[in-house]
């Protein structure tokens, strides 16, 4: 269903920074950048791409809107969350923890990248 996900950033260094970090915690290599200064990183089949705004206007982020990173174990949600701490995101939400969801038990966590995307570490537990 999709092929990609693209957030905006008005800090590239910065956004790999805090993307390699979040994201090698599930195992996924730092970004490659292309010649017009997006960042991409491809793990597992999906694919995740960080540019400047091509309207050459601020990055702002979507209301309501949350990406969600599949990790394998609790403990790897909690290295995500404090990964993403250590490199500029925000904690938000409710403390990493387990929550009971639609489909049983889950283990999530939520963050707020530098440029406030929202983003949850999900691990199913049942």
């Amino acid at each position: 269903m999709f092929s990609h996900i693209m957030v905006g950033s008005n800090d590239i260094p910065r956004s790999k920074a805090f993307y390699d970090a979040l994201l090698g915690v599930i195992g996924a290599p730092p970004a490659t950048q292309d010649a017009k200064g997006r960042l991409l990183y491809a793990h597992k089949g999906g694919r995740l791409m960080v540019t400047p705004p091509i309207d050459g206007k601020p990055a702002t982020h979507a209301n309501g809107g949350t990406i969600g990173f599949g990790c394998a174990t609790t403990a790897e949600v909690d290295a995500w969350h404090q990964a993403g701490v250590a490199h500029g995101g925000t904690a938000i939400e409710d403390p990493p923890g387990p929550r009971q969801g639609a489909a049983g038990q889950i283990y999530l966590a939520y963050l707020r990248d530098p440029d406030g995307n929202k983003l949850c570490a999900v691990c199913r537990m049942g």
